[in-house]
Formats: structure tokens, C-alpha cells, sequence
């Protein structure tokens, strides 16, 4: 689930551009545990920066680049099996279009071996990997094992009082290798060595890690205050504001008082509610709720509950708390005081569950799964919200005079969130029919159901179907019919869908266009074609038809040399076959009209796989500058070649050069907003011509 609210479509989320800079977001370290005379696991541990994830030894074809273990041949043992690995998230990667399992935060891999000797070796391996966070990957990296194993004991000890605590020791061996604690170990640890001094670096990965978290944070918060905006206008909470409001300035001796009571009012609502997220995180735990929201079971559960919310929200019927539970609190706010004011927020959380339950519930999920703090920040969001205008209308009443009244209109607010809840509800159903492959809800029924809800939601914005608790409507008021109008609208633009439209908009709650009965659909032509075509004569010599039939090139100097000849400006496009957010961009930023013809016309496009996996040709093998090892793979040499130019290893990485090799703008990297990027290839063009 990436949003709590399905009005908030609309809305994207932008992300800055990286600035240059070395990441090593994982660490490896090995250990090894003795399981019996002979019998050893050697395990590999891999320690993951937060917001990083590394992937399964097991991915489909044509997926990310998997985790992968060699082992050097040894006469002095043998493997047992294969490696096992802990367990990983598995779910539904949308640009993949596959189930993909990785891991988060740690991973550790164990290889069982048998000893064939009587005498201890070390054993040498390697693990070759990538990692990706929400907004770039890195190239695959290599990094080298070492396990050290002792020789079998052939005395047998006599257990005795004094030699207990040796024979424990000996019944497990945890060798940690400090040979091999500086092997945490990847090639771009030497690479910050080279580059620490360099006025490039702008930050390091940490901080910059610490930057994502915060953004992350301030999205929850944001949202969670629009959802608890949202809870005031039910008709369980918005009739309390002027009844609650006046009690307080009524029952005080002095304005002061009753703006002080209404405030105490204000800060136990916040506090209870950010005792309920306190509460769900020591139950669950920010990471069991991270991966229990790509659980199967818990889709199919969430979807259930959320179509029992709609309902309820629809008419059907009232999900309230037990009444004893009511009645017992409002015991307790007759006593007067701090305690009784405290009971009397208590008893507005009871009473208004009804309307509240569904979105609390819905978004300590969504808060939940981004782990750390988040369910705090998003109850204290949540409750804000409730809280505020308590406060306020305590000091200000005579604004009071201004609400709108209570009436029908806010059993349509409370309608509108049904509807929203029952589309939300099968996106949880959705994710479960991918993650099992079952093809059940394919891309065109997805759509039909979704354009169905808001078809249908448009009828009865405009008036045009009443449900149980609906009053009277002689006419709809304006913001009504403009609501509705917009319900309308998104509607007919999800219609083209079902004829293969790419709908951006809603991209990541449909499935994907490849899960579907016509993954290209009715009529669907091929973004970028612009209906023309390159003869053979004027097709460059060393070109590909890149994304959108862009002429894109796969070698640098093959790529500038033709850049020379035809006199436009290069841009370098660092990617990867298994970098997601590379496929975000030429999907959804590249496939922009503008955007497309600058790519097209103006430019010289020269893209590097750091992870292309062919044999660098003979004669053309070198030695790392970096690491000092061998480079084996043309991706190796386009990797050091970012690094070592640009002080970057991460992807996409986007570079606008002139002929001189030098930069006629400062690189970006994931850049979503197309407006951002468009203006970003302009001023690179511009410099250029000038």
C-alpha cells in the first residue's frame, strides 16, 4: 500500500537530486559455528543501511541481479547442500512485473561443509551483489569470504568440574575472522579512501540516508493530519466540536479556564492516540509489520475488513465499540478535574470508532510498514488534527457561528470514505492475486471494478442514487456537484486503460500492463515511435534503439565520436538492466512528449550497464584502480568509469557533456519530476549551443 487515501492519487511525491557521492550501504562480515566433528556452517551476514534492500540468491528471469555465493575448491572439505538463506520481504515488484524476494535491515546466508581431513583450512569465497533503495541502485559489487576452520580435536576430554567450561567453548565454534572484519568489504570501501578529500561529496551516505527517513516522516505526518481533517467532518466527530466547545466555556468560571480545559481536552486526545501507536508497535514490531504487509493471508484479511468498513461507512450497519465500554468511561468524566476531562477524550475516541476505526486502522498499517518511529509521528498527526479545533473554538467562540450545520451533508462525507475504502480494499486483494500468481484480478478487471466504484460514486455525488441514511436532497450544492465532477472526470481518464493507456496518475495501484489478457491492449501503439522510422543508411554504426526508439549507444568513445560528427552535446546515462528506478525514468519521464523529442533530436544518448555481465573482449581486461582486482565484465568497466570520473556510484546517474568531456551542467540522478528534468536537459542544451 504506498498511500492511505485514495483522493490523494493525485498527488506524487518528488524526490531531490543525489548529489555525487560513494555509497556502501551493506556490510559483510563471516562467522563460523561448529555443528559437529566435522560437520561446519560458514555463515555470511550481511549488515543493510536503513531504506536499502539486497536481494534473494533466488530472482525469475530477467529480474534484478541475485545474490550469489562462489566458493574456492578445496580438497580439505566438502559442501553440504545448498545455501540457505534467511528469511527475505517477498512481493509484487510492479517494474518487473514479478514476485521478487530481498532483504531489509540484515540477511545471513549459511553454507554447510563437511571436513575430509583431519586437519583445519581456511576456505576462501566470494559474494557478488546489488542493492537499491527507493530512488537509485548500485552496480553489482564483489566482495571476498574468508572462514577460517580448526583442525578436528581427536582427544576426547573427560568433563569434569574444572573443564566444563572448556568443553562448552569447544562445542561451539563462532570464529568472527578478525583477519577479515576489515572485509566489510566491498571494492567501494577503498574507493571512499580515494575520494574522501574530494570538494564533489557534497554528504555522506548516512546523512543522507538520515534526509530519505525525514522525508519519510514528513509524508506520514502530512497525510496522517489529512486523514484526521478528514475524521472531523464524519458525523461521529464534527456534531461534538460546538456541544464539547461550549460545556467547557459554560461550565468554567472564567474564559480562561474554559480555554485551558479545552486545550488539557485537546493534548489527552493526542496523547491517547499516540498511545495506541505506541501499543501496535510493541506488539508487532515496526519490521514484523513490514513484512507482514506483503503476506498473502494478510492481504485477503485487510481486503475483508476494509470492505466490512465500506460497508458500514455505505449504511449497512454500525460498527461500534461495546457500549459498556462507553458507559463506564462516562463515569468516569463526571468526576471533574484533569481525570474527568482526560475520560471525556476518551469516551469522543469510543464513541466516534465508528467513523474513526477504519482510517486509524488503515493508517497505522501504512505507518507501521515504514518501521522506527512512524506510527508515533502518524498518530500524532492523526490527532492533531482532531485536537486543534477544540482548542481554538475554545478561545475563539464566536467562531463557532461560521460551521456549517450539522446534517446530511455529513452522512456524505462518511458515504465518500466508504467509497474510497471499498476501491482501496481491492488493492489488498490485488496484491495478494500477484504475490500467488493466480490471474485472478488482472490489469482489465482491476480497472473495471475501480472505474465501477467511481462511476457509481459520481451518481451519487450528483444525486442520482441515495442510500439508507441519506436525507432528503432537494439540490446539490455546489461543492458537491464540483466533487462530483472530479469523481466524473477520473473516471472516464481510467476508461482508455482498458485499451492499454499507461495511466500515471494511478501508477502502482493498478497491475501492472504486463498482467493483463492484451498487455499491449486494444489499439495500443508503442510510446516514442512518433511514426517514423531510420532507414539503414542512416542508422549510426554501433547504435541500439534504446526506450522509445531513442538511437542510444552502449559505448562511450563509439558515442562521442558520433556526438562529434553529428555537433550535438552527449548525455551519459549511467543504468543498470536491474535498476528500477532507471525504468521509472524512461517510462515515466522519458516517455514525455518534450522530454522525448529533446532525446530524440538534440541529444547524443551514450547509455552504460554497470551491470552488463559480458566478458570484457581480449586485450581490453585491466586491473581495478580501485580494488586492484580484475575487472571481468563490461559493466565492471563502466562502474569504475563512474566512480573514478564523477565520484558516484549510484543509478541512474545522468550526465550532459560537450565534446571536451567536460560537464555542461552539474549531474542529477532519480529525478521524477519531469517539469525538474525537462529543465535540466535545456540549460545542459543551452550551454552547449551558446
Amino acid at each position: 500500500m504506498k498511500k492511505i487515501f485514495l483522493f490523494l492519487l493525485l498527488a506524487t511525491i518528488s524526490f531531490s537530486s543525489v548529489q555525487s557521492q560513494i555509497l556502501d550501504p551493506v556490510q559483510w562480515s563471516t562467522s563460523v559455528k561448529k555443528i559437529s566433528e566435522t560437520e561446519y556452517d560458514l555463515i555470511s551476514k550481511a549488515s543493510i543501511d536503513t531504506n536499502w534492500h539486497l536481494y534473494s540468491q533466488s530472482v525469475p528471469e530477467d529480474g534484478p541481479l541475485p545474490t550469489v555465493f562462489t566458493f574456492e575448491e578445496n580438497s580439505a572439505y566438502k559442501a553440504i547442500g545448498k545455501i540457505k538463506e534467511s528469511k527475505g520481504i517477498t512481493e509484487m515488484d510492479p517494474v518487473f512485473d514479478m514476485v521478487i524476494t530481498f532483504f531489509s535491515n540484515t540477511a545471513t546466508f549459511t553454507k554447510r561443509i563437511k571436513l575430509t581431513g583431519d586437519k583445519g583450512t581456511t576456505i576462501k569465497g566470494e559474494v557478488e551483489f546489488m542493492v537499491c533503495d527507493d530512488t537509485r541502485c548500485l552496480p553489482p559489487n564483489y566482495v571476498d569470504l574468508v572462514f577460517k576452520i580448526p583442525a578436528p580435536q581427536k582427544t576426547e576430554v573427560a568433563i569434569t568440574p574444572e573443564n566444563t567450561e572448556t568443553s562448552e567453548a569447544t562445542s561451539e565454534v563462532v570464529a568472527e575472522n578478525k583477519e577479515v572484519d576489515s572485509v566489510k568489504v566491498e571494492a567501494t570501501e577503498v574507493v571512499k579512501d580515494t575520494v574522501q578529500n574530494s570538494s564533489e561529496i557534497s554528504e555522506s551516505a548516512v546523512e543522507q540516508n538520515k534526509k530519505q527517513d525525514k522525508k519519510g516522516l514528513w509524508t506520514i505526518f502530512i497525510l496522517a493530519f489529512g486523514a484526521g481533517f478528514i475524521a472531523l467532518l464524519t458525523p461521529c466527530v464534527f456534531p461534538m466540536i460546538p456541544m464539547t466547545v461550549s460545556f467547557f466555556t459554560k461550565q468554567s468560571k472564567t474564559r480562561a479556564t474554559g480555554i485551558r480545559n479545552a486545550i488539557i481536552y485537546g493534548v489527552a486526545i493526542i496523547l491517547i492516540y499516540i498511545f495506541l501507536g505506541a501499543i501496535v508497535t510493541w506488539i508487532f514490531g515496526a519490521d514484523a509489520l513490514n513484512a507482514l504487509s506483503t503476506n498473502v493471508w494478510f492481504n485477503i484479511i485487510f481486503f475483508l475488513l476494509l470492505v466490512i468498513f465500506a460497508l458500514s461507512f455505505l449504511g449497512a450497519f454500525e460498527i461500534m465499540l461495546p457500549n459498556s465500554w462507553a458507559n463506564k468511561v462516562d463515569k468516569q468524566a463526571d468526576r471533574g478535574g484533569l481525570i474527568g476531562i482526560f475520560f471525556m477524550a476518551l469516551a469522543l475516541a469510543i464513541v466516534s470508532f465508528s467513523c474513526t476505526g477504519p482510517i486509524v486502522g488503515t493508517l497505522l498499517v501504512e505507518a507501521a510498514s515504514k518501521g522506527g518511529i512512524a506510527p508515533f509521528v502518524g498518530m500524532f498527526g492523526f490527532s492533531l488534527a482532531l485536537a486543534l479545533p477544540f482548542g481554538l473554538f475554545a478561545a475563539f467562540p464566536g467562531w463557532m457561528n461560521s460551521l456549517p450545520k450539522s446534517g446530511g451533508w455529513l452522512n456524505t462525507v462518511k458515504v465518500f470514505l466508504g467509497f474510497l475504502e471499498l476501491a482501496l480494499a481491492f488493492k489488498f486483494l490485488s496484491n495478494a492475486d500477484l504475490v500467488l500468481q493466480l490471474h485472478w484480478l488482472e490489469r482489465e478487471v482491476f480497472l473495471a471494478i475501480w472505474i465501477a466504484i467511481f462511476g457509481t460514486l459520481a451518481l451519487y455525488l450528483f444525486g442520482k442514487i441515495k442510500l439508507p441514511h441519506d436525507s432528503p436532497l432537494s439540490h446539490i450544492s455546489v461543492g458537491r456537484l464540483s466533487l462530483g465532477l472530479i469523481v466524473l472526470s477520473f473516471t472516464i481518464y481510467m476508461i482508455p486503460g482498458l485499451w492499454g493507456a499507461p495511466l500515471k496518475l494511478i501508477s502502482g495501484f493498478p497491475p501492472a500492463m504486463n498482467y493483463s489478457e492484451a498487455p499491449y491492449g486494444v489499439g495500443y501503439t508503442k510510446l516514442g515511435s512518433g511514426g517514423s522510422t531510420s532507414t539503414d543508411e542512416e542508422f549510426p554504426e554501433g547504435a541500439y534503439l534504446g526506450p522509445h526508439d531513442i538511437i542510444s549507444f552502449h559505448d562511450y568513445e563509439t558515442g562521442l565520436a558520433y556526438a562529434k560528427k553529428v555537433g550535438k552535446p552527449v548525455l551519459i546515462d549511467f543504468t543498470g538492466h536491474a535498476c528500477v528506478n532507471c525504468r521509472k525514468m524512461e517510462e515515466r519521464v522519458w516517455s514525455e512528449p518534450k522530454i522525448l523529442n529533446l532525446l530524440k533530436e538534440d541529444i547524443v544518448l551514450i547509455s552504460l550497464y554497470v551491470d552488463d555481465k559480458r566478458p570484457l573482449p581480449e586485450g581490453e581486461e585491466v586491473t581495478s584502480k580501485i580494488s586492484g582486482k580484475k575487472l571481468r565484465y563490461i559493466g565492471q568497466k563502466w562502474s569504475e568509469f563512474q566512480i573514478l570520473k564523477y565520484k558516484a556510484n549510484a543509478q541512474p546517474f545522468y550526465v550532459l557533456m560537450g565534446h571536451d568531456e567536460e560537464n555542461l551542467i552539474k549531474p542529477v540522478g532519480y529525478t521524477p519530476d519531469t517539469e525538474e528534468y525537462y529543465d535540466w536537459l535545456q540549460k545542459g542544451v543551452g550551454a552547449f549551443k551558446k
